[in-house]
């Protein structure tokens, strides 16, 4: 164990603290302390200035919370940002999306457009996010250089796809990388079957066989659309999630992302199961596919997190945007002006997060013991002006703009809203050079 009486390495001083365990809680006049990567001080200001420290630093005006927790996206697809707008979820997919993959999608493509979405995501305060995206050997590569935390899917589907010319292969190459990374401080590998729709019985049964074997998480769409739940039940005569149960998948290692259509027997499944439900809600608004019911997912108990999607249909990887979005939309969508308030809302983008992710543990929240994954907001500015409950400042009032520090495991990647290990105007300069050859014409 270490030694507590060793001194610390770093202590901050914000004007308020959320630990967002125990909830609701805000903390004044109070300080963090990190050593060896982990939060192994809180207290308040005056007695926390009493230990020996290797460096103090006053956050005047800023909150700091846990990181956020980005729990659903494809982070590569940054480099088909804009690329197809306006269309509906299959015509967006079938027409647009999935003939530019075939195209475009290689690892060099993987590893720019990853880079692009680590250095924006750390920019906006996530210190954590769940990656769906072909060639996950190479997103896992960029999150151990950048010092980033994550969990990378594995993608399963019935057709060939970048990277593997089946779902054995997939799977086979998935496997060999959970093995490489089982021992990863920052890295989870889990199962990512696209959706019901895309993967057949037998392969979601060879998922659900390898997830139970090696204790892996499975991250899937689900229900994202009426669409989508109304073929299974003219197809197979069975609800998406039904299927999902009978086959198994459920439990608590389970994420369905999307979940707009959920009825009471969906409910009931959720439930019983322990599933995570991972909250999408600017996509699901942009795509016009449905509302996902938070409130009354919340309420059951069930854990929902929040995630961006990707950037080709959201179009940002904003958490702090679509949490605030989420807060909002979980009022209308309830007809309660008291649904999924501030305090819960943050909670939604970071210890729920954790949660779903199977790392609550040691993220997600600030407590003693846990990685020291931090993100300080400055409220100082005039439209977060006066202050009454901070929390509520930062959900309804604030923008990414105003994140000005990030740390993983207590580690620095954002200083002044600078990133302290990538370079900007380089990511920048690469991801033109990409939309320049995407939006070229073909010549045959």
């Amino acid at each position: 164990m270490h030694d507590p009486a060793a001194p610390l390495d770093l202590l901050l001083l914000p004007t308020w603290l959320v630990p967002v365990e125990p909830a609701g809680v805000v903390l004044q006049e109070h300080a963090l302390g990190i050593r060896d990567g982990r939060i192994a001080l809180i207290a308040p200001r005056a007695e926390a200035l009493r230990h020996a420290c290797n460096e103090v630093r006053e956050l005047p005006g800023m909150l700091l919370a846990p990181g956020l927790i980005n729990a659903h996206g494809h982070a590569a697809m940054t480099l088909f940002r804009g690329l197809a707008d306006d269309l509906p979820l299959m015509t967006w997919l079938e027409q647009h999306i999935w003939p530019a993959e075939a195209r475009w999608v290689d690892e060099a493509f993987v590893r720019d457009g990853t880079e692009l979405a680590i250095a924006e995501q750390l920019k906006g305060g996530i210190t954590c996010f769940s990656d769906m995206y072909f060639y996950p050997e190479v997103a896992s590569e960029l999150v151990h250089k950048n010092g980033i935390r994550a969990q990378i899917c594995i993608p399963v589907l019935d057709f060939p796809t970048p990277g593997a010319r089946d779902a054995a292969e997939a799977l086979r190459k998935g496997v060999a990388l959970f093995d490489d990374l089982k021992h990863h401080p920052r890295i989870k590998v889990a199962f990512g079957p696209h959706a019901p729709y895309s993967v057949s019985d037998d392969k979601l049964e060879n998922v659900r066989m390898l997830a139970d074997q090696l204790d892996a998480n499975i991250h899937m769409h689900v229900q994202e659309t009426a669409f989508e739940v109304q073929q299974a039940l003219d197809q197979n005569g069975e609800r998406p999630l039904a299927r999902l149960a009978r086959l198994g998948l459920l439990g608590p290692r389970f994420q369905a992302v999307h979940m707009t259509q959920v009825n009471d027997d969906d409910l009931a499944l959720l439930v019983e199961s322990n599933s995570s439900v991972i909250h999408c809600p600017e996509s699901n608004l942009k795509l016009a596919s449905g509302f996902c019911p938070v409130e009354r997912l919340w309420q059951a108990g069930v854990n929902v997190a929040v995630g961006t999607d990707g950037a080709a249909s959201n179009n940002d990887l904003d958490l702090l945007g679509e949490t605030r979005t989420a807060a909002l939309l979980a009022k209308a969508v309830a007809a309660s002006a008291t649904a999924l308030d501030a305090h819960r809302a943050l909670r939604m983008a970071t210890l729920n997060g954790a949660r779903a992710l199977g790392i609550d543990d040691c993220t997600g929240s600030l407590e003693i013991g846990k990685f020291a994954d931090l993100a300080a907001f400055d409220l100082s500015g005039l439209a977060q002006q006066p202050i009454y409950d901070p929390v509520s400042q930062l959900i309804y009032a604030s923008g990414r703009d105003c994140v000005k520090h990030v740390w993983v495991g207590g580690k620095q990647l954002l200083d002044q809203g600078r990133l302290t290990r990538l370079d900007e105007e380089r990511l920048g300069a690469k991801a033109r050079e990409w939309g320049a050859k995407i939006a070229a014409p073909r010549h045959n």
